[in-house]
């Protein structure tokens, strides 16, 4: 297959190995001017510092690093927390749903500077390729797309660091490499070492967001979150903005050993990986929305409401974050959360998150009710009639069966009430 004819791309840049070799890569394979892209999704400074510098001597022409925090938490993490999302149960997305957002903005700088190309590091193995990708057909599709590891000759860590020193990139990296790491504002996801073995225990030292549960504080702490429509606006009683609002119950939630999970997903690819992720604040947020959703949702809203969130996780698992199906579940999930208002105080302990009271104008639970005179709210002697109505198909299917039966014989129905005149 023809490389396509590229003069100037954007880089989906981190100033990892992988991305700091690609700068040299772009550059002597496609002759093409390389802008670096990096996003800022709170991934810690100790991942920009320095970002610029290291990009430009890579061989970047410009190096544009942009602060999404803010934009991160308010459109994608809080929009995704209304849904209830969970992939397979238990993975609250945390790579899935950074994705759309950094390849929006890496088009946005394309068009910006005038480039007819993006790239990203992504493997031909993994998820993330279809993530950018997606992003990039549904913002721009005129926009041509490059993915080294579909093309070239690395295959390994140890190629990476010799090309990158056969062309003078500055990369402090080792041959040896634990795990394959992943952190933003909402998460931190471990994978590689011997998490490929999945009989095999993380251990403790692996984990650099959160204590564990032995060493947690052996008295609990108490956190209330308060939401508005549905939206985390304080935490205890103080109001912070959505990124900062993050990152406190991250630092509460971390300290008492929470938001550990160790999964064995189903790529969309077609083949199993094993991942460990940290995600102290997003599951306190989780927990309390969830909880505030059981006081003021009606069944039939919250039962639809637990079958969707299934495929809209499955949609940003997917990279389909712009697709039509997401954004119109999204007009469904914002109209259910016009009167979620109120607050859920949680008890954290050892890795345990006990819910301790949650209240809301709005909730439907009324325990008044029960205190009303027979006639005014419920009459039990009405409860008869709506059972009979309720399990006649059961006791139709048993009638069924038993005049099947050669032991026993059920009443014939008597058709001549039915006849007419």
């Amino acid at each position: 297959m023809s490389k396509p004819d590229v003069k100037k791309v954007v880089l989906a840049y981190s100033g990892g190995l992988d991305t700091s070799v690609i700068v040299p890569w772009l550059r002597e394979n496609y002759g093409c001017e390389v802008i670096a892209f990096c996003a800022d999704l709170g991934q810690g400074d100790f991942e920009l510092e320095g970002l610029r510098e290291k990009g430009l001597a890579s061989g970047a022409s410009d190096v544009v690093i942009k602060d999404l925090r803010e934009e991160f938490a308010a459109d994608f993490l809080f929009p995704m927390l209304q849904s209830g999302a969970m992939y397979e149960k238990r993975y609250l997305l945390g790579t899935s749903i950074a994705r759309p957002l950094i390849a929006k903005w890496q088009v946005a700088v394309a068009e910006e500077y005038g480039a007819d190309a993006v790239a990203h590091g992504a493997t031909g193995k993994g998820n993330d390729q279809v993530r950018f990708e997606l992003t990039y057909k549904a913002l721009n599709p005129h926009l041509k797309v490059v993915a080294p590891w579909r093309e070239w000759d690395i295959r390994s860590r140890e190629d990476a660091i010799d090309y990158a020193k056969k062309h003078d990139v500055p990369v402090i990296h080792t041959k040896k490499k634990i795990y394959s790491r992943d952190a933003n504002l909402w998460h931190l996801s471990h994978e590689g070492g011997i998490l490929e073995d999945p009989a095999a225990e993380p251990e403790e030292d692996m984990y650099m967001l959160s204590v564990s549960p032995e060493d947690a504080p052996d008295t609990p702490e108490y956190v209330t979150i308060h939401f508005e429509a549905g939206v985390p606006k304080m935490v205890n009683d103080a109001t912070l903005s959505p990124a900062n609002l993050v990152m406190k119950l991250n630092e509460i939630g971390a300290r008492n050993a929470i938001g550990r999970i160790d999964l064995v997903e189903n790529r969309l690819v077609g083949m199993k990986s094993r991942g460990v992720y940290e995600t102290p604040g997003g599951t306190l947020l989780y927990d309390a929305h969830r909880e505030l959703e059981s006081l003021v949702l009606d069944r039939d809203t919250l039962h639809f409401k637990e079958m969707l969130n299934v495929r809209y996780a499955e949609l940003i698992y997917n990279g389909k974050w712009y697709h039509p199906l997401r954004e119109a579940m999204q007009a469904f999930i914002s109209e259910t959360q016009q009167k979620m208002t109120g607050w859920v105080k949680l008890k954290l302990y050892k890795g345990n998150v006990i819910v301790a009271g949650r209240y809301s104008a709005n909730s439907l639970y009324r325990e008044d009710f029960a205190t009303f005179g027979q006639e005014d709210v419920y009459d039990q002697s009405e409860a008869e009639g709506f059972i009979n109505l309720f399990g006649l198909q059961m006791k139709v299917l048993a009638l069924q069966e038993m005049s099947r039966s050669s032991d026993v014989k059920g009443d014939e129905p008597d058709y001549t009430k039915f006849k007419r005149d």
